[in-house]
Parts: C-alpha cells; sequence; structure tokens
C-alpha cells in the first residue's frame, strides 16, 4: 500500500487500539478483572491469529520497548515514594526482592523440574516469573477498591520497585549459558550484589543531579519541564546498565531521590509521569499480547496451570514466609503479602530475550510464561478485594477531593499549600475559621465539601469529611498538623 495511506492505517490501528484499552479500564473496575488483563486481551484479539490480523512477532523490538516503558514506570512509582517512607520499611522489601525472588525461582524451578523440564530450562522459567510487577498489584488494588495499611501497601510497593535487578540478573545469566552451553558459574551471585550497589549508587547520583537540574536551568517553557524530568529517567536506566549495573534499580532510585527534593511545577510533574506511566503500561501489554499466538497456548495450558498454582500457591507464600519472618509480621499480613505477588509484564519482556537470542525451545518457554502471568492475574488478581475484607486488612481513608489547589512556580516559593481532610475526631472540626488560631503567616486558601468549593470565610465553619487547603510557611506545617490531623495527600 502506497503512502500516505499506509502510515494513516498504523495510525488508526493505534489509535483504536489505545482508545480500547482506555475503555478497557472501565470495564475492569466495574468486573473486578485486574487492568494488565484486559489490555493483554485487547492485544490478543488485534494479533495476526485475532480479529485484528496484526502481523508481529519482532521479540527484539518488544524487549526494547518493554524495557523503556518498564524504566518509565519505574520512574514514576518512585517520583510517588517519599523517601522517609522507604527508610521505615526498605528492611522487609529488600529481603523480599533479593532472597525472595532467589527462593520463588528456586522452588519453582523444583516443580518444572518435576514435570520433566531440563534442569537449565527450568532454572530459566524459574528466574523468569520470579519477580513481581507494581503496576499489576496496585492497578488490582484499585479495581478492588480497598486501601491497605501504610506497612502493608510499603512492603509490596517497595518489593515490586527493587525486585527486578535480582530477576535480570538471573534471566540474563541463565539465558546466556543456554545460548552458548557454558556451564553455571558462581560469578553470576556475584554478580547480583554488584549490581545492585552500582545501580544504587548511580540511581542516588542520576536523582540529586536530576534535582538540582530542574531548579536551575530556567527553561523557556513550562512543558519543557517533563521533557527534562524524562530525560532524566532514560538517563538513569542507561548509564548504569552501561556500567554493569541494574538500570531498573538506579531508575528508581533516582526518582525518589529527585522526588524528595522541592521541584518546579511538582504537581504538574507527577501528573504528566502519571500518564506516561500509563501510555508505557498500555503500549507494552498491547504490543506483548501481540506477540502471543492463542493456537499455540493449549499446548502449554497444562504445565502452565500447574505451575502457577505452584507459584500461587507454594513458591511464593513459602518465600515471603521465610523472608518475613525476622520481621515479625502478622500471621494475616505474611499471608496476604504471599498471595498479592502479581506477576505482569516484567517476566513476558523478559521470556522474549531467549527468544530472539536463539535459546532453543524459547518460544514455547515464552508461552508457558504468558500462560503462567495469565493465570497468576487472573487467580490472586481477581480475589485481592475478597481476601484483603477476609482478613481484615483493609483501612477506610478519606475519599480524595472533588478538585485540588497548587502553587505551580520554576522558582522556590516559600511557602506551601497542605491539604487536609476534616475527620470527627479533627480539633477543627464544628469549628468556624475565625476561632481556629493559625499561625500568623497561614490561611485556608478553599474548602471542598463534598462535590462543590465553599469560600473561606471566617463565619464558616468546618464540618466532618471537608477537605481544607491551607498555604503556610514551612516553618508552620507541625502546628497545622496539630489543628487539623495528617495530610490528606489531596
Amino acid at each position: 500500500m502506497a503512502e500516505p495511506n499506509a502510515t494513516a492505517l498504523v495510525l488508526l490501528a493505534t489509535g483504536v487500539l489505545l482508545m480500547l484499552s482506555a475503555l478497557g479500564t472501565r470495564v475492569s473496575g466495574k468486573t473486578g478483572l485486574p487492568v494488565p488483563l484486559v489490555f493483554l486481551g485487547i492485544g490478543m484479539l488485534a494479533g495476526s491469529q485475532g480479529l485484528g490480523k496484526i502481523a508481529f512477532d519482532d521479540f527484539h523490538l518488544a524487549f526494547r520497548l518493554g524495557t523503556a516503558a518498564l524504566a518509565l514506570i519505574l520512574f514514576d512509582g518512585g517520583l510517588n515514594t517519599t523517601l522517609a517512607v522507604v527508610t521505615s520499611h526498605y528492611k522487609p522489601a529488600a529481603v523480599l526482592a533479593t532472597l525472595g525472588v532467589l527462593l520463588t525461582a528456586a522452588v519453582l524451578a523444583l516443580a518444572a523440574r518435576s514435570f520433566g523440564f531440563p534442569w537449565t530450562e527450568a532454572a530459566l522459567l524459574g528466574a523468569v516469573v520470579s519477580s513481581t510487577d507494581a503496576a499489576a498489584v496496585f492497578s488490582a488494588l484499585r479495581a478492588s477498591g480497598v486501601q491497605l495499611t501504610k506497612r502493608l501497601g510499603m512492603t509490596l510497593e517497595l518489593e515490586s520497585g527493587l525486585n527486578d535487578p535480582m530477576a535480570v540478573i538471573l534471566t540474563m545469566s541463565l539465558t546466556s549459558m543456554l545460548a552458548t552451553g557454558a556451564p553455571f558459574g558462581w560469578k553470576v551471585l556475584v554478580d547480583v550484589p554488584v549490581q545492585i550497589l552500582v545501580g544504587g549508587g548511580f540511581g542516588v547520583v542520576v536523582g540529586l543531579l536530576g534535582r538540582v537540574l530542574l531548579r536551575r536551568a530556567r527553561l523557556g517553557a513550562v512543558g519543557l519541564y517533563p521533557v527534562m524530568s524524562v530525560a532524566v529517567a532514560l538517563v538513569g536506566f542507561a548509564v548504569p546498565t552501561l556500567f554493569q549495573g541494574s538500570g531498573f534499580l538506579a531508575v528508581y532510585l533516582a526518582a525518589m531521590v529527585m522526588g524528595g527534593g522541592k521541584l518546579p511545577y511538582r504537581a504538574g510533574l507527577i501528573r504528566v509521569h502519571d500518564s506516561i506511566a500509563w501510555f508505557a503500561q498500555v503500549g507494552m501489554f498491547l504490543i506483548l499480547g501481540l506477540l502471543v499466538f492463542p493456537a499455540e497456548l493449549p499446548r502449554v495450558a497444562g504445565s502452565g496451570i500447574a505451575l502457577a498454582l505452584v507459584l500461587a500457591f507454594v513458591a511464593r507464600p513459602l518465600a515471603v514466609a521465610l523472608c518475613l519472618l525476622p520481621f515479625r509480621f502478622a500471621a494475616k499480613d505474611t499471608l496476604f503479602i504471599g498471595w498479592v505477588g502479581l506477576r505482569g509484564a516484567v517476566p513476558i519482556v523478559l521470556a522474549t530475550y531467549p527468544v530472539f537470542t536463539g535459546v532453543e525451545g524459547a518460544r514455547e518457554l515464552f508461552h508457558l510464561v504468558f500462560f503462567i502471568v495469565l493465570v497468576n492475574v487472573v487467580l490472586p488478581g481477581s480475589t485481592l478485594g475478597w481476601v484483603t475484607r477476609r482478613l481484615g486488612l483493609a483501612t477506610q481513608g478519606p475519599a480524595a477531593p472533588a478538585a485540588s489547589l497548587e502553587i505551580a512556580s520554576k522558582d522556590d516559593i516559600e511557602g506551601d499549600i497542605l491539604s487536609f481532610y476534616i475527620g470527627k475526631a479533627s480539633a477543627v472540626a464544628g469549628h468556624v475559621l475565625a476561632d481556629i488560631p493559625f499561625p500568623p503567616a497561614a490561611a485556608a486558601m478553599l474548602i471542598i465539601r463534598g462535590r462543590g468549593l465553599v469560600a473561606p470565610r471566617g463565619n464558616v465553619a468546618l464540618l466532618p469529611g471537608d477537605h481544607v487547603y491551607v498555604f503556610c510557611k514551612p516553618e508552620d506545617n507541625a502546628t497545622l498538623r496539630l489543628l487539623f490531623g495528617t495530610e490528606s495527600g489531596g
């Protein structure tokens, strides 16, 4: 087909797939199906054996695009993770992200070996599906409509952000062994701490440099600041990777460090990166769905279901129970963390690597990994809400406000706007604004009541359920928290 019609058809197909994926999130919200499953399903339907008849089998390109997408998703996750929270929850997450991944891979490899797989292929399979996926876990939690306690939520989030390096190192090393016929070398186990240290060091440095760059660059347009932050994300992944470090760990830490300081247009940057992360997630799952040939899935269904059940009921819970023993987690917390170790795009992206490196039987392995991920997302993923409520782990947080207020400036402004939710136990609940002892430099700027906005005049009383935005100087934050309670994050 001649241009420009050929390009127009590609753009039309891309636009329709993105539109269907965005609309598919509504289906996820109503049915409880995890969002990644919806995206994968749309990709499969659009593939060469589906309704769309789109032929795509470039595993190398899929690996590159998937890697870039994962880097951007992790960067977004890091921006939304505060360093103060990390320092109080990193120990159990770090153990789960290293020893937990290794134990999960080992148990699954033993199971695969018992099903007749050669040792090297069994070990590769275990390595590929050993890490959890942050996007899959939290999209499933959002779809189920539950909120977790801070300790549980942060442990899961940090584990998901930190455990990719171990899975990547194991997968790359085992793939190289299978492709070259080289024997297993204990150097693999030495590579793990080296890559983590190199990646961690570069991540901190890139994050600090990115923070300074964004604050001092004085860019000519507001829209260029997200461009710069995306550049930081890509550099933060690429540079440590070139120096034999973990790019995934580096980009996650870089975002946390960069987001830990004052940034110009901070709220806008976070919204842009949230959109980029969604775009990356949609595109990644669509591409991975296109790679799958549904006709190949029945051949691996038996072993796929069996291994997925071993992963959900044996490998993951056992690894979590052993790793969390020193940290005195309650039994129900340990049980929950063991159940919600959802797999997502990471194992499928890693499974493309043996295919384009020429490992024998790699295509069958890819479809087997896809099937395991599919069952894993459907089984634990669709039951998260029920399990959370049955274990009594759901917390009731305030609903998000119907509007928001923020300061947008490229300069360092000597002041903050804080958002507070007025609960029944709040010290200011029922009091009019004129009677509240605000610090001299602080003032209420906006009250959100339900879906309406209320002008903050002196005779207006604050009611339980209100969201209040208060302008203040940084030194007044502690006083305001005593008056209003903890910030709502609105």
